[in-house]
């Protein structure tokens, strides 16, 4: 197995969160050691957890990209990576990791002064929330506006998402002299630099408060119960997920809300198999039915529809009803409704049906003429 995170989910390099989620979840039911026979399992399951872990979070994923494989690690060896800018570990490889010459030279510059989005004392987007919604096969032709209810954390009304009441003493931080950022000193291969982190001491606030906030603890949050609505479109398909957007956990420091993902599930139908936009339905018809052919009700998601039987239809042949299936996400076309018909055999017969059949039988009935390209079909319909 590669040693590239990237790789070892098997995921592209601008992957989103749901890419990353997904792939985990096939890796490790591959190589979990309770079930997997593949050789190594244990460790190739720790690889992919590890891998999961670095790519979920933007931190670790903004140094992981700009850093490399190798010195990223070397990095977390040696304790120096805390999900800050670039990573306050040592190069571990000079101008390794493949970008070579003056690329080499600019991953360094970029480790130590670029990476804007992952400082730490600035804005940050609140983490996406995942909850799941069962619906029926009705409601997914249909589309409905739905109701739920979940718990999720949302900014602390108390102390306006700050942790802290806004009585509370403030001291500069004796750390950081309120800077929110402490400087360090390392030797590279270009010499001294000079790099700057998020103060851990004050978390980048460059303030320390006498006392928290009583209702959220210092945390600037709270965990309630919220009701949300939310449109689930007609056409949508078992395991698609939806979006809200900012229906997340808070954001801090004012940066914007996450989002909420909701995922899909459709209980099976008692009549009705889907298969992409595509219905199926079986039917049961008479023999007279099938012998001298007729019109029957068939029930679709939209009412029952009228379908012809023609004459010498055998039992298991299929009938497309156009436009009769699924609608198609977010387009005006549907797929269709696939009927196959099943002749029925009556388990009892009144005396006049079984003279009626006798008469039959002695007039030739018995007698079995099979079409070209029956077996063909009979073999299609299973």
């Amino acid at each position: 197995m590669s040693e590239d995170f990237y790789e070892v989910l098997g995921v592209s390099r601008d992957a989103d969160e749901d890419d990353i989620k997904s792939a985990f979840r096939k890796k490790a039911a591959k190589y979990h050691p309770d079930v997997s026979d593949e050789p190594d399992a244990e460790e190739k399951f720790k690889q992919v957890k590890k891998a999961k872990e670095v790519l979920s979070d933007e931190e670790k994923r903004s140094a992981y990209d700009r850093m490399g494989h190798e010195r990223f690690e070397q990095a977390e060896k040696r304790g120096g990576f805390d999900g800050g800018a670039g990573g306050a570990g040592g190069f571990g490889g000079g101008f390794g990791g493949g970008s070579g010459g003056m690329g080499g030279m600019n991953d360094i510059f970029e480790q130590f002064f670029g990476g804007g989005r992952s400082q730490r004392n600035g804005p940050r987007q609140g983490q996406n929330l995942r909850t799941s919604m069962t619906i029926t096969l009705q409601d997914a032709h249909d589309g409905l506006q739905r109701q739920f209810t979940l718990t999720r954390p949302e900014a602390c009304d108390d102390c306006g998402g700050k942790g802290y009441p806004e009585d509370a003493d403030a001291e500069t931080c004796p750390q950081c002299d309120g800077r929110g950022q402490t400087t360090h000193v390392q030797q590279t291969p270009l010499g001294r630099i000079q790099q700057t982190q998020t103060c851990n001491h004050c978390g980048g606030e460059g303030t320390l408060y006498s006392e928290t906030c009583d209702t959220c603890h210092g945390d600037g949050r709270v965990r309630r119960e919220a009701t949300l609505s939310v449109d689930v479109p007609a056409g949508i398909r078992d395991g698609q997920t939806l979006r809200m957007d900012g229906e997340g956990a808070p954001g801090e420091k004012g940066g914007p809300n996450g989002d909420l993902l909701i995922d899909i599930q459709i209980e099976p139908h008692p009549d009705f198999e889907r298969d992409g936009d595509d219905l199926y339905y079986r039917h049961p018809i008479s023999f007279p039915q099938a012998v001298f052919g007729d019109k029957v009700e068939i029930e679709t998601l939209e009412g029952s529809v009228t379908m012809d039987i023609p004459k010498g239809t055998q039992s298991g042949e299929t009938f497309r009803l156009k436009g009769k299936g699924m609608p198609r996400l977010r387009r005006r076309s549907k797929g269709s409704m696939f009927v196959q018909v099943q002749v029925v055999t009556p388990e009892k017969l009144n005396k006049e049906q079984k003279k009626a059949l006798k008469e039959f039988a002695e007039a030739g009935g018995e007698e079995v003429e099979v079409s070209e390209g029956f077996f063909e079909k009979l073999k299609n319909s299973f």
